[in-house]
């Protein structure tokens, strides 16, 4: 909260100008702004009639326009003579008579702003305290106010009020940093629907209020605001950490904030582990093919996401579980389908039988595909390249599919043969040597058909996967795998992965390195005899 001063009003010890704030026709509080506040030129009169004498406290009033945080001030319009009548709101509006204003005054430079405006509330000539707010270079802004809709309102004037003899008559409040939302909140005082005068303000503008009413201790108001926050819109995260970074804030100190947060945070009793669940089975069960493949991408993308955070390190083996729950779903049902298409009968039935089960082993190919992809992100993908290692009825029953139902499957090996190259996974030897024995073939056998009908495979990225995959085993392992390799593709040429240099990097390690280690060590057996 800004410095409090208490001192007595001196007459003719400021020079502070009468600016109007009102309540415009939508029910916002205008705040003059130092704009609003320079002087204006004298009206003109353009038929050079003698001018009439000012009348005392009369004359002419307009209504400001509510001011936004980046507009600029608007230019005034023509004023009108304002009645009696007109100037007598009631006791919750603010009212200030107002200078005329006949033509549009050019944009003031900042050293000829005024630096003292005075602000009135409720009747005029019925105030019986002054506070004066001093803002920054030099800025000032007197409020004629009254002190019983303060105390009524705010404790802290309540209390600075109490400990003061009656006769005070001014308070000052030094360094105040936003003198604009200031004025706007000691009027909100003078309101009976608090509600309405927000209902239309900007988030920015409202989260100024309720930190200056947090300050005042403006219940009210501040239970306005937490009202407004929370039925309102938050648009954008800057501005959704804005609002919770306010109302944590609030929280501290005991004020009941739990509705707006709930926007944000649960007490329900279930688990992420169950939701999370639930979401998975969603998707990998729809049958809606354009729905399924862009909620895959955004639930990808938002695990990616968690997976920056150090605070989800903790719920990531929940996670991973129910991941690979999911993966082992996949693979029963997808087991399931190659069995019945490679069933002898099964060609012999119509299209309309066959294909459901094409589609649904199409499916849950491309599901596979998804969690390993997930999995792989997570570092988390060894258990699944065991699992997939260890399918050797899949594996034997995919020669017995026509390629246009089984290529999926391959799809699923070259993504592990991928992410082993990457070191995105690091499964042990034995699975190693056992995932290359079991679908290194089916994986050529469907070659072809991945490089002309599937839009994602990306020939290079696989064939350097599988050449690393390879090149992790032992010597003798590599060149039993690396020969049989060299058996198709001398058969099929492009039909096949093109391990070269895989090839290469064996040849070096069988032929070459040998003669090499022999001559150096030839050579430090002469040094040492000499």
């Amino acid at each position: 909260m800004a410095e409090i001063r208490l001192t007595r009003l001196e007459q003719g010890q400021t020079k502070i100008r009468n600016v109007p704030i009102a309540v415009t026709s939508d029910g916002f509080w205008c705040c003059p702004s130092p704009v609003v506040f320079q002087k204006t030129p004298k009206t003109q009169n353009p038929l050079n009639k003698p001018k009439s004498p000012p009348t005392p406290k009369s004359s002419v009033q307009k209504k400001l326009t509510p001011l936004t945080e980046k507009k600029p001030t608007p230019t005034p319009s023509r004023s009108g003579i304002v009645s009696d009548d007109q100037r007598n709101f009631s006791s919750d509006t603010p009212v200030l008579s107002a200078s005329v204003v006949s033509e549009r005054a050019p944009r003031p430079k900042i050293e000829n702003l005024p630096r003292k405006v005075s602000i009135e509330f409720g009747e005029p000539g019925t105030s019986d305290l002054k506070v004066v707010l001093l803002g920054r270079q030099g800025f000032a802004v007197k409020l004629s106010v009254h002190k019983s809709v303060l105390v009524d309102n705010s404790s802290f004037f309540a209390d600075k009020l109490s400990e003061q003899p009656p006769g005070l008559h001014c308070l000052e409040i030094d360094d105040c940093e936003d003198v604009e939302i200031y004025v706007e909140t000691v009027g909100l005082m003078y309101c009976k629907e608090l509600k309405q005068r927000l209902i239309k303000q900007s988030v920015s503008r409202v989260l100024r209020i309720l930190k200056v009413a947090e300050q005042f201790g403006f219940n009210s108001c501040i239970q306005s605001c937490l009202e407004y926050l929370e039925a309102v819109p938050w648009v954008g995260e800057e501005e959704e950490e804005k609002v919770l970074s306010s109302v944590l804030r609030l929280q501290g100190e005991g004020i009941g904030v739990t509705p707006v947060l709930k926007r944000v945070s649960s007490d329900t009793s279930n688990p992420p582990k169950d939701t999370l669940s639930h979401i998975m089975e969603l998707v990998l069960k729809s049958n809606e093919e354009r729905g399924r493949r862009e909620m895959k991408s955004v639930v990808l993308k938002l695990l990616r996401e968690n997976n920056c955070l150090p605070s989800f390190s903790g719920s990531a083996d929940i996670c991973n579980e129910t991941i690979y729950s999911s993966c082992r779903s996949c693979l029963d049902s997808l087991l399931s389908m190659f069995r019945q298409a490679a069933e002898p009968e099964f060609a012999d039935k119509p299209m309309d039988c066959k294909e459901p089960v094409v589609k649904q082993m199409a499916l849950e190919a491309d599901n596979l595909s998804w969690l390993l992809e997930i999995l792989a992100d997570r570092l988390a993908a060894d258990e699944f390249a065991v699992m997939w290692a260890s399918q050797q009825e899949l594996a034997s029953l995919h020669p017995k599919l026509p390629i246009v139902s089984r290529h999926h499957v391959s799809c699923i090996t070259a993504r592990l043969f991928v992410g082993i190259g990457r070191g995105e996974l690091l499964p042990s030897k034995d699975t190693r040597h056992l995932l290359l024995h079991t679908w290194l073939q089916p994986l050529i056998n469907d070659y072809s058909w991945l490089q002309h009908g599937c839009r994602s495979f990306d020939r290079k990225v696989v064939e350097e996967g599988i050449g690393r995959t390879i090149l992790t085993l032992p010597l003798e392992e590599q060149q039993s795998i690396l020969l049989a390799w060299l058996g198709s593709f001398l058969k099929a040429g492009d039909n096949c992965p093109n391990l070269q240099r895989a090839f290469e990097v064996w040849w070096r390690r069988t032929f070459v390195r040998p003669y090499v280690e022999q001559g150096n060590n030839l050579l430090e057996s002469d040094n040492s005899m000499t």
